[in-house]
């Protein structure tokens, strides 16, 4: 049984207040709170365990070094991915794309080569294809969503042409909450020889991933979504990818041996991580990804959902708030306008009354041009959400309202 309430007691930071009212945290979107257990681990690995990894063979190294490696196994069965090796530590998702973009993208492609997006997307899976169309004249197609916010898949195998190399899509917006049935996309594009990369920011949080069910070569996460701390992340790649990837970045740990002559690179996925890593982040992303797994991933999916369908219907009843996005099984996540104010004046407003909302384009302009707006407020539901915040949000959005009418 999924008990909220002790889920929510596990995060102490639920308990405060915020301008005399308890906090409503409706930005988990943006970024999750973070566990007892989790803010535990990092403590303990600060105080008690701290070495760095890789490079020592006193005890603490080798204990740092046993816990950060054991978070590939970790990230491994959350993705259901078929090898630890098939896991690339990263600082988060931008990190991960930048990595594909650099590493795969740039000496494979050329110039007229296309590269399928959608309106969809986080700016994090774009700016870096807008880097190859800027410096290698690579093409970007793009795919509009339905008026609901719906992302049609036939649309984006339709947009799939001779010259397209690489199909990168979201699992999930951030904005709308839409979900995208990737493994049809990436069924298509396996059939036509084109690589696949599927942003995990939202989808990984909001319910079970298997990454060798959807097909995709790359798929991206990002810790501090997932509960864990900040600058923590990681992505699977197919092997067969891999294998096509240079170097990102040179530096420590990614080697084998360096002359003056020759570098002989390590072996992958080490190849890929130069430097002295996120060893404390990696380790708290960690613990919070068997955290989340003890609890189960369809267990919070099936309480996100309820959360979702009750604000759904909460917030389409207000016939003066206007949601954008409305398909069908979309997420716990609603992006809404009013008339007469401001995203920013009714985020402020809603700040007053404790409720934690973001405002501004969530790093998704060309989805914001599509929709016809410059910015809007989300209230991104997650797992300690309940239906009494819902109804907090939606008090305060009525006094929102009253001021602003």
């Amino acid at each position: 049984m999924y008990d909220v309430s002790a889920i929510r007691a596990q995060f102490p930071i639920l308990s405060r207040e915020v301008n005399g009212k308890p906090l409503t945290y409706l930005d988990s979107g943006a970024s999750a709170q973070k566990p007892q257990v989790v803010i535990d681990a990092i403590t303990r690995a600060y105080s008690e365990e701290y070495s760095n990894v890789h490079r020592g063979l006193h005890f603490l190294s080798n204990l740092a070094t046993d816990k950060y490696e054991s978070v590939r196994g970790i990230v491994k069965t959350f993705l259901n991915a078929p090898h630890e090796d098939d896991i690339i530590f990263t600082s988060g998702t931008t990190e991960a794309i930048n990595l594909i973009a650099y590493s795969w993208a740039m000496p494979r492609l050329k110039a007229g080569d296309e590269i399928v997006l959608s309106i969809l997307e986080h700016h994090a899976n774009i700016v870096p294809w807008h880097f190859l169309r800027e410096r290698m004249g690579i093409v970007i197609k793009w795919v509009d969503c339905a008026p609901d916010g719906s992302l049609d898949a036939q649309a984006v195998i339709d947009a799939m042409g001779p010259k397209t190399k690489l199909v990168a899509v979201t699992h999930m917006s951030n904005v709308t909450g839409t979900r995208v049935d990737v493994k049809t996309i990436c069924s298509a594009a396996r059939e036509k020889g084109i690589a696949t990369m599927i942003d995990g920011s939202q989808g990984a949080v909001h319910g079970p991933v298997d990454v060798q069910d959807i097909g995709c070569d790359f798929y991206p996460i990002t810790g501090h979504k997932l509960y864990g701390p900040s600058g923590s992340g990681a992505i699977y790649v197919h092997p067969d990818r891999q294998a096509e990837m240079r170097p990102f970045m040179g530096g420590g740990d990614m080697i084998d041996t360096v002359t003056r002559e020759t570098v002989c690179y390590n072996k992958p996925p080490m190849k890929f991580e130069a430097g002295t890593p996120g060893i404390v982040q990696t380790i708290g992303m960690g613990v919070a990804l068997d955290w989340l797994m003890d609890i189960g991933m369809e267990n919070i999916a099936q309480h996100e959902a309820e959360i979702a369908r009750y604000a759904s219907a909460k917030l389409q009843s207000l016939n003066w708030l206007q949601v954008q996005g409305t398909a069908p099984d979309k997420g716990a996540i609603f992006s809404f306008t009013m008339a007469g104010a401001h995203a920013h004046d009714l985020s402020t407003v809603l700040d007053k009354r404790g409720v934690a909302v973001r405002a501004g384009s969530h790093c998704a302009m060309p989805l914001m041009e599509h929709l016809g707006v410059t910015a809007t407020c989300r209230a991104s539901f997650a797992m300690y959400n309940t239906k009494e915040d819902v109804d907090t949000l939606v008090s305060a959005l009525e006094l929102c309202h009253d001021l602003f009418a």
